[in-house]
Formats: structure tokens, C-alpha cells, sequence
């Protein structure tokens, strides 16, 4: 079962309002509450990600990053090639 890009977004939406009043609402480093709408701001994004795809065989210019990967392969990113300069 497929699930609406429209209903994804309104949880993507919701999930970062919450990271929100979280962060704002700190109690210190490693705050619970901070680390768990983190997570639930990455899942409901790539929810968002494959309902956008599975419906309109589009993404979104965005990434969750894993904190597992090696710190090594970010040295090797060139921004150069990654950044696409648009005048208007």
C-alpha cells in the first residue's frame, strides 16, 4: 500500500515543528526529547521521499546522512560538482 505524497508531507511537516519546539525547549546536550524528533524528522522525511517517488518518480534535493559513515568520504566531496549556479 502506497502512501500519499500530500499525507508524507503533512508528517515531514509536523515532525520538524516538533524538532523545533524540541531544540527550543533544550535541557542540555543530549536532551531525549531533542534526539528523538531529530530521528523522527530523518524518518518522516524519507517516508516523504519514497511516497514522492512511488507517486511522481521525483525526489527532493535533500539527504538524510548516516551517522555510520565514514567521516573520510566527506573530505572527498567536491562542492563544485555538486552546486549548480542558476541566474535569474
Amino acid at each position: 500500500m502506497s502512501i500519499d505524497p500530500r499525507v508524507a508531507l503533512q508528517s515531514l511537516t509536523s515532525a520538524l515543528e516538533e524538532h523545533m519546539v524540541a531544540a527550543s525547549t533544550r535541557r542540555g546536550d543530549g536532551d531525549p526529547a531533542v534526539e528523538a524528533a531529530f530521528f523522527a524528522v530523518a524518518d518522516a522525511f524519507e517516508v516523504y521521499e519514497d511516497a514522492l517517488y512511488e507517486a511522481y518518480n521525483e525526489v527532493t534535493p535533500l539527504q538524510v546522512f548516516d551517522d555510520e559513515e565514514d567521516e573520510d568520504e566527506d573530505s572527498e566531496v567536491d562542492d563544485d560538482e555538486d552546486l549548480e549556479i542558476v541566474d535569474e
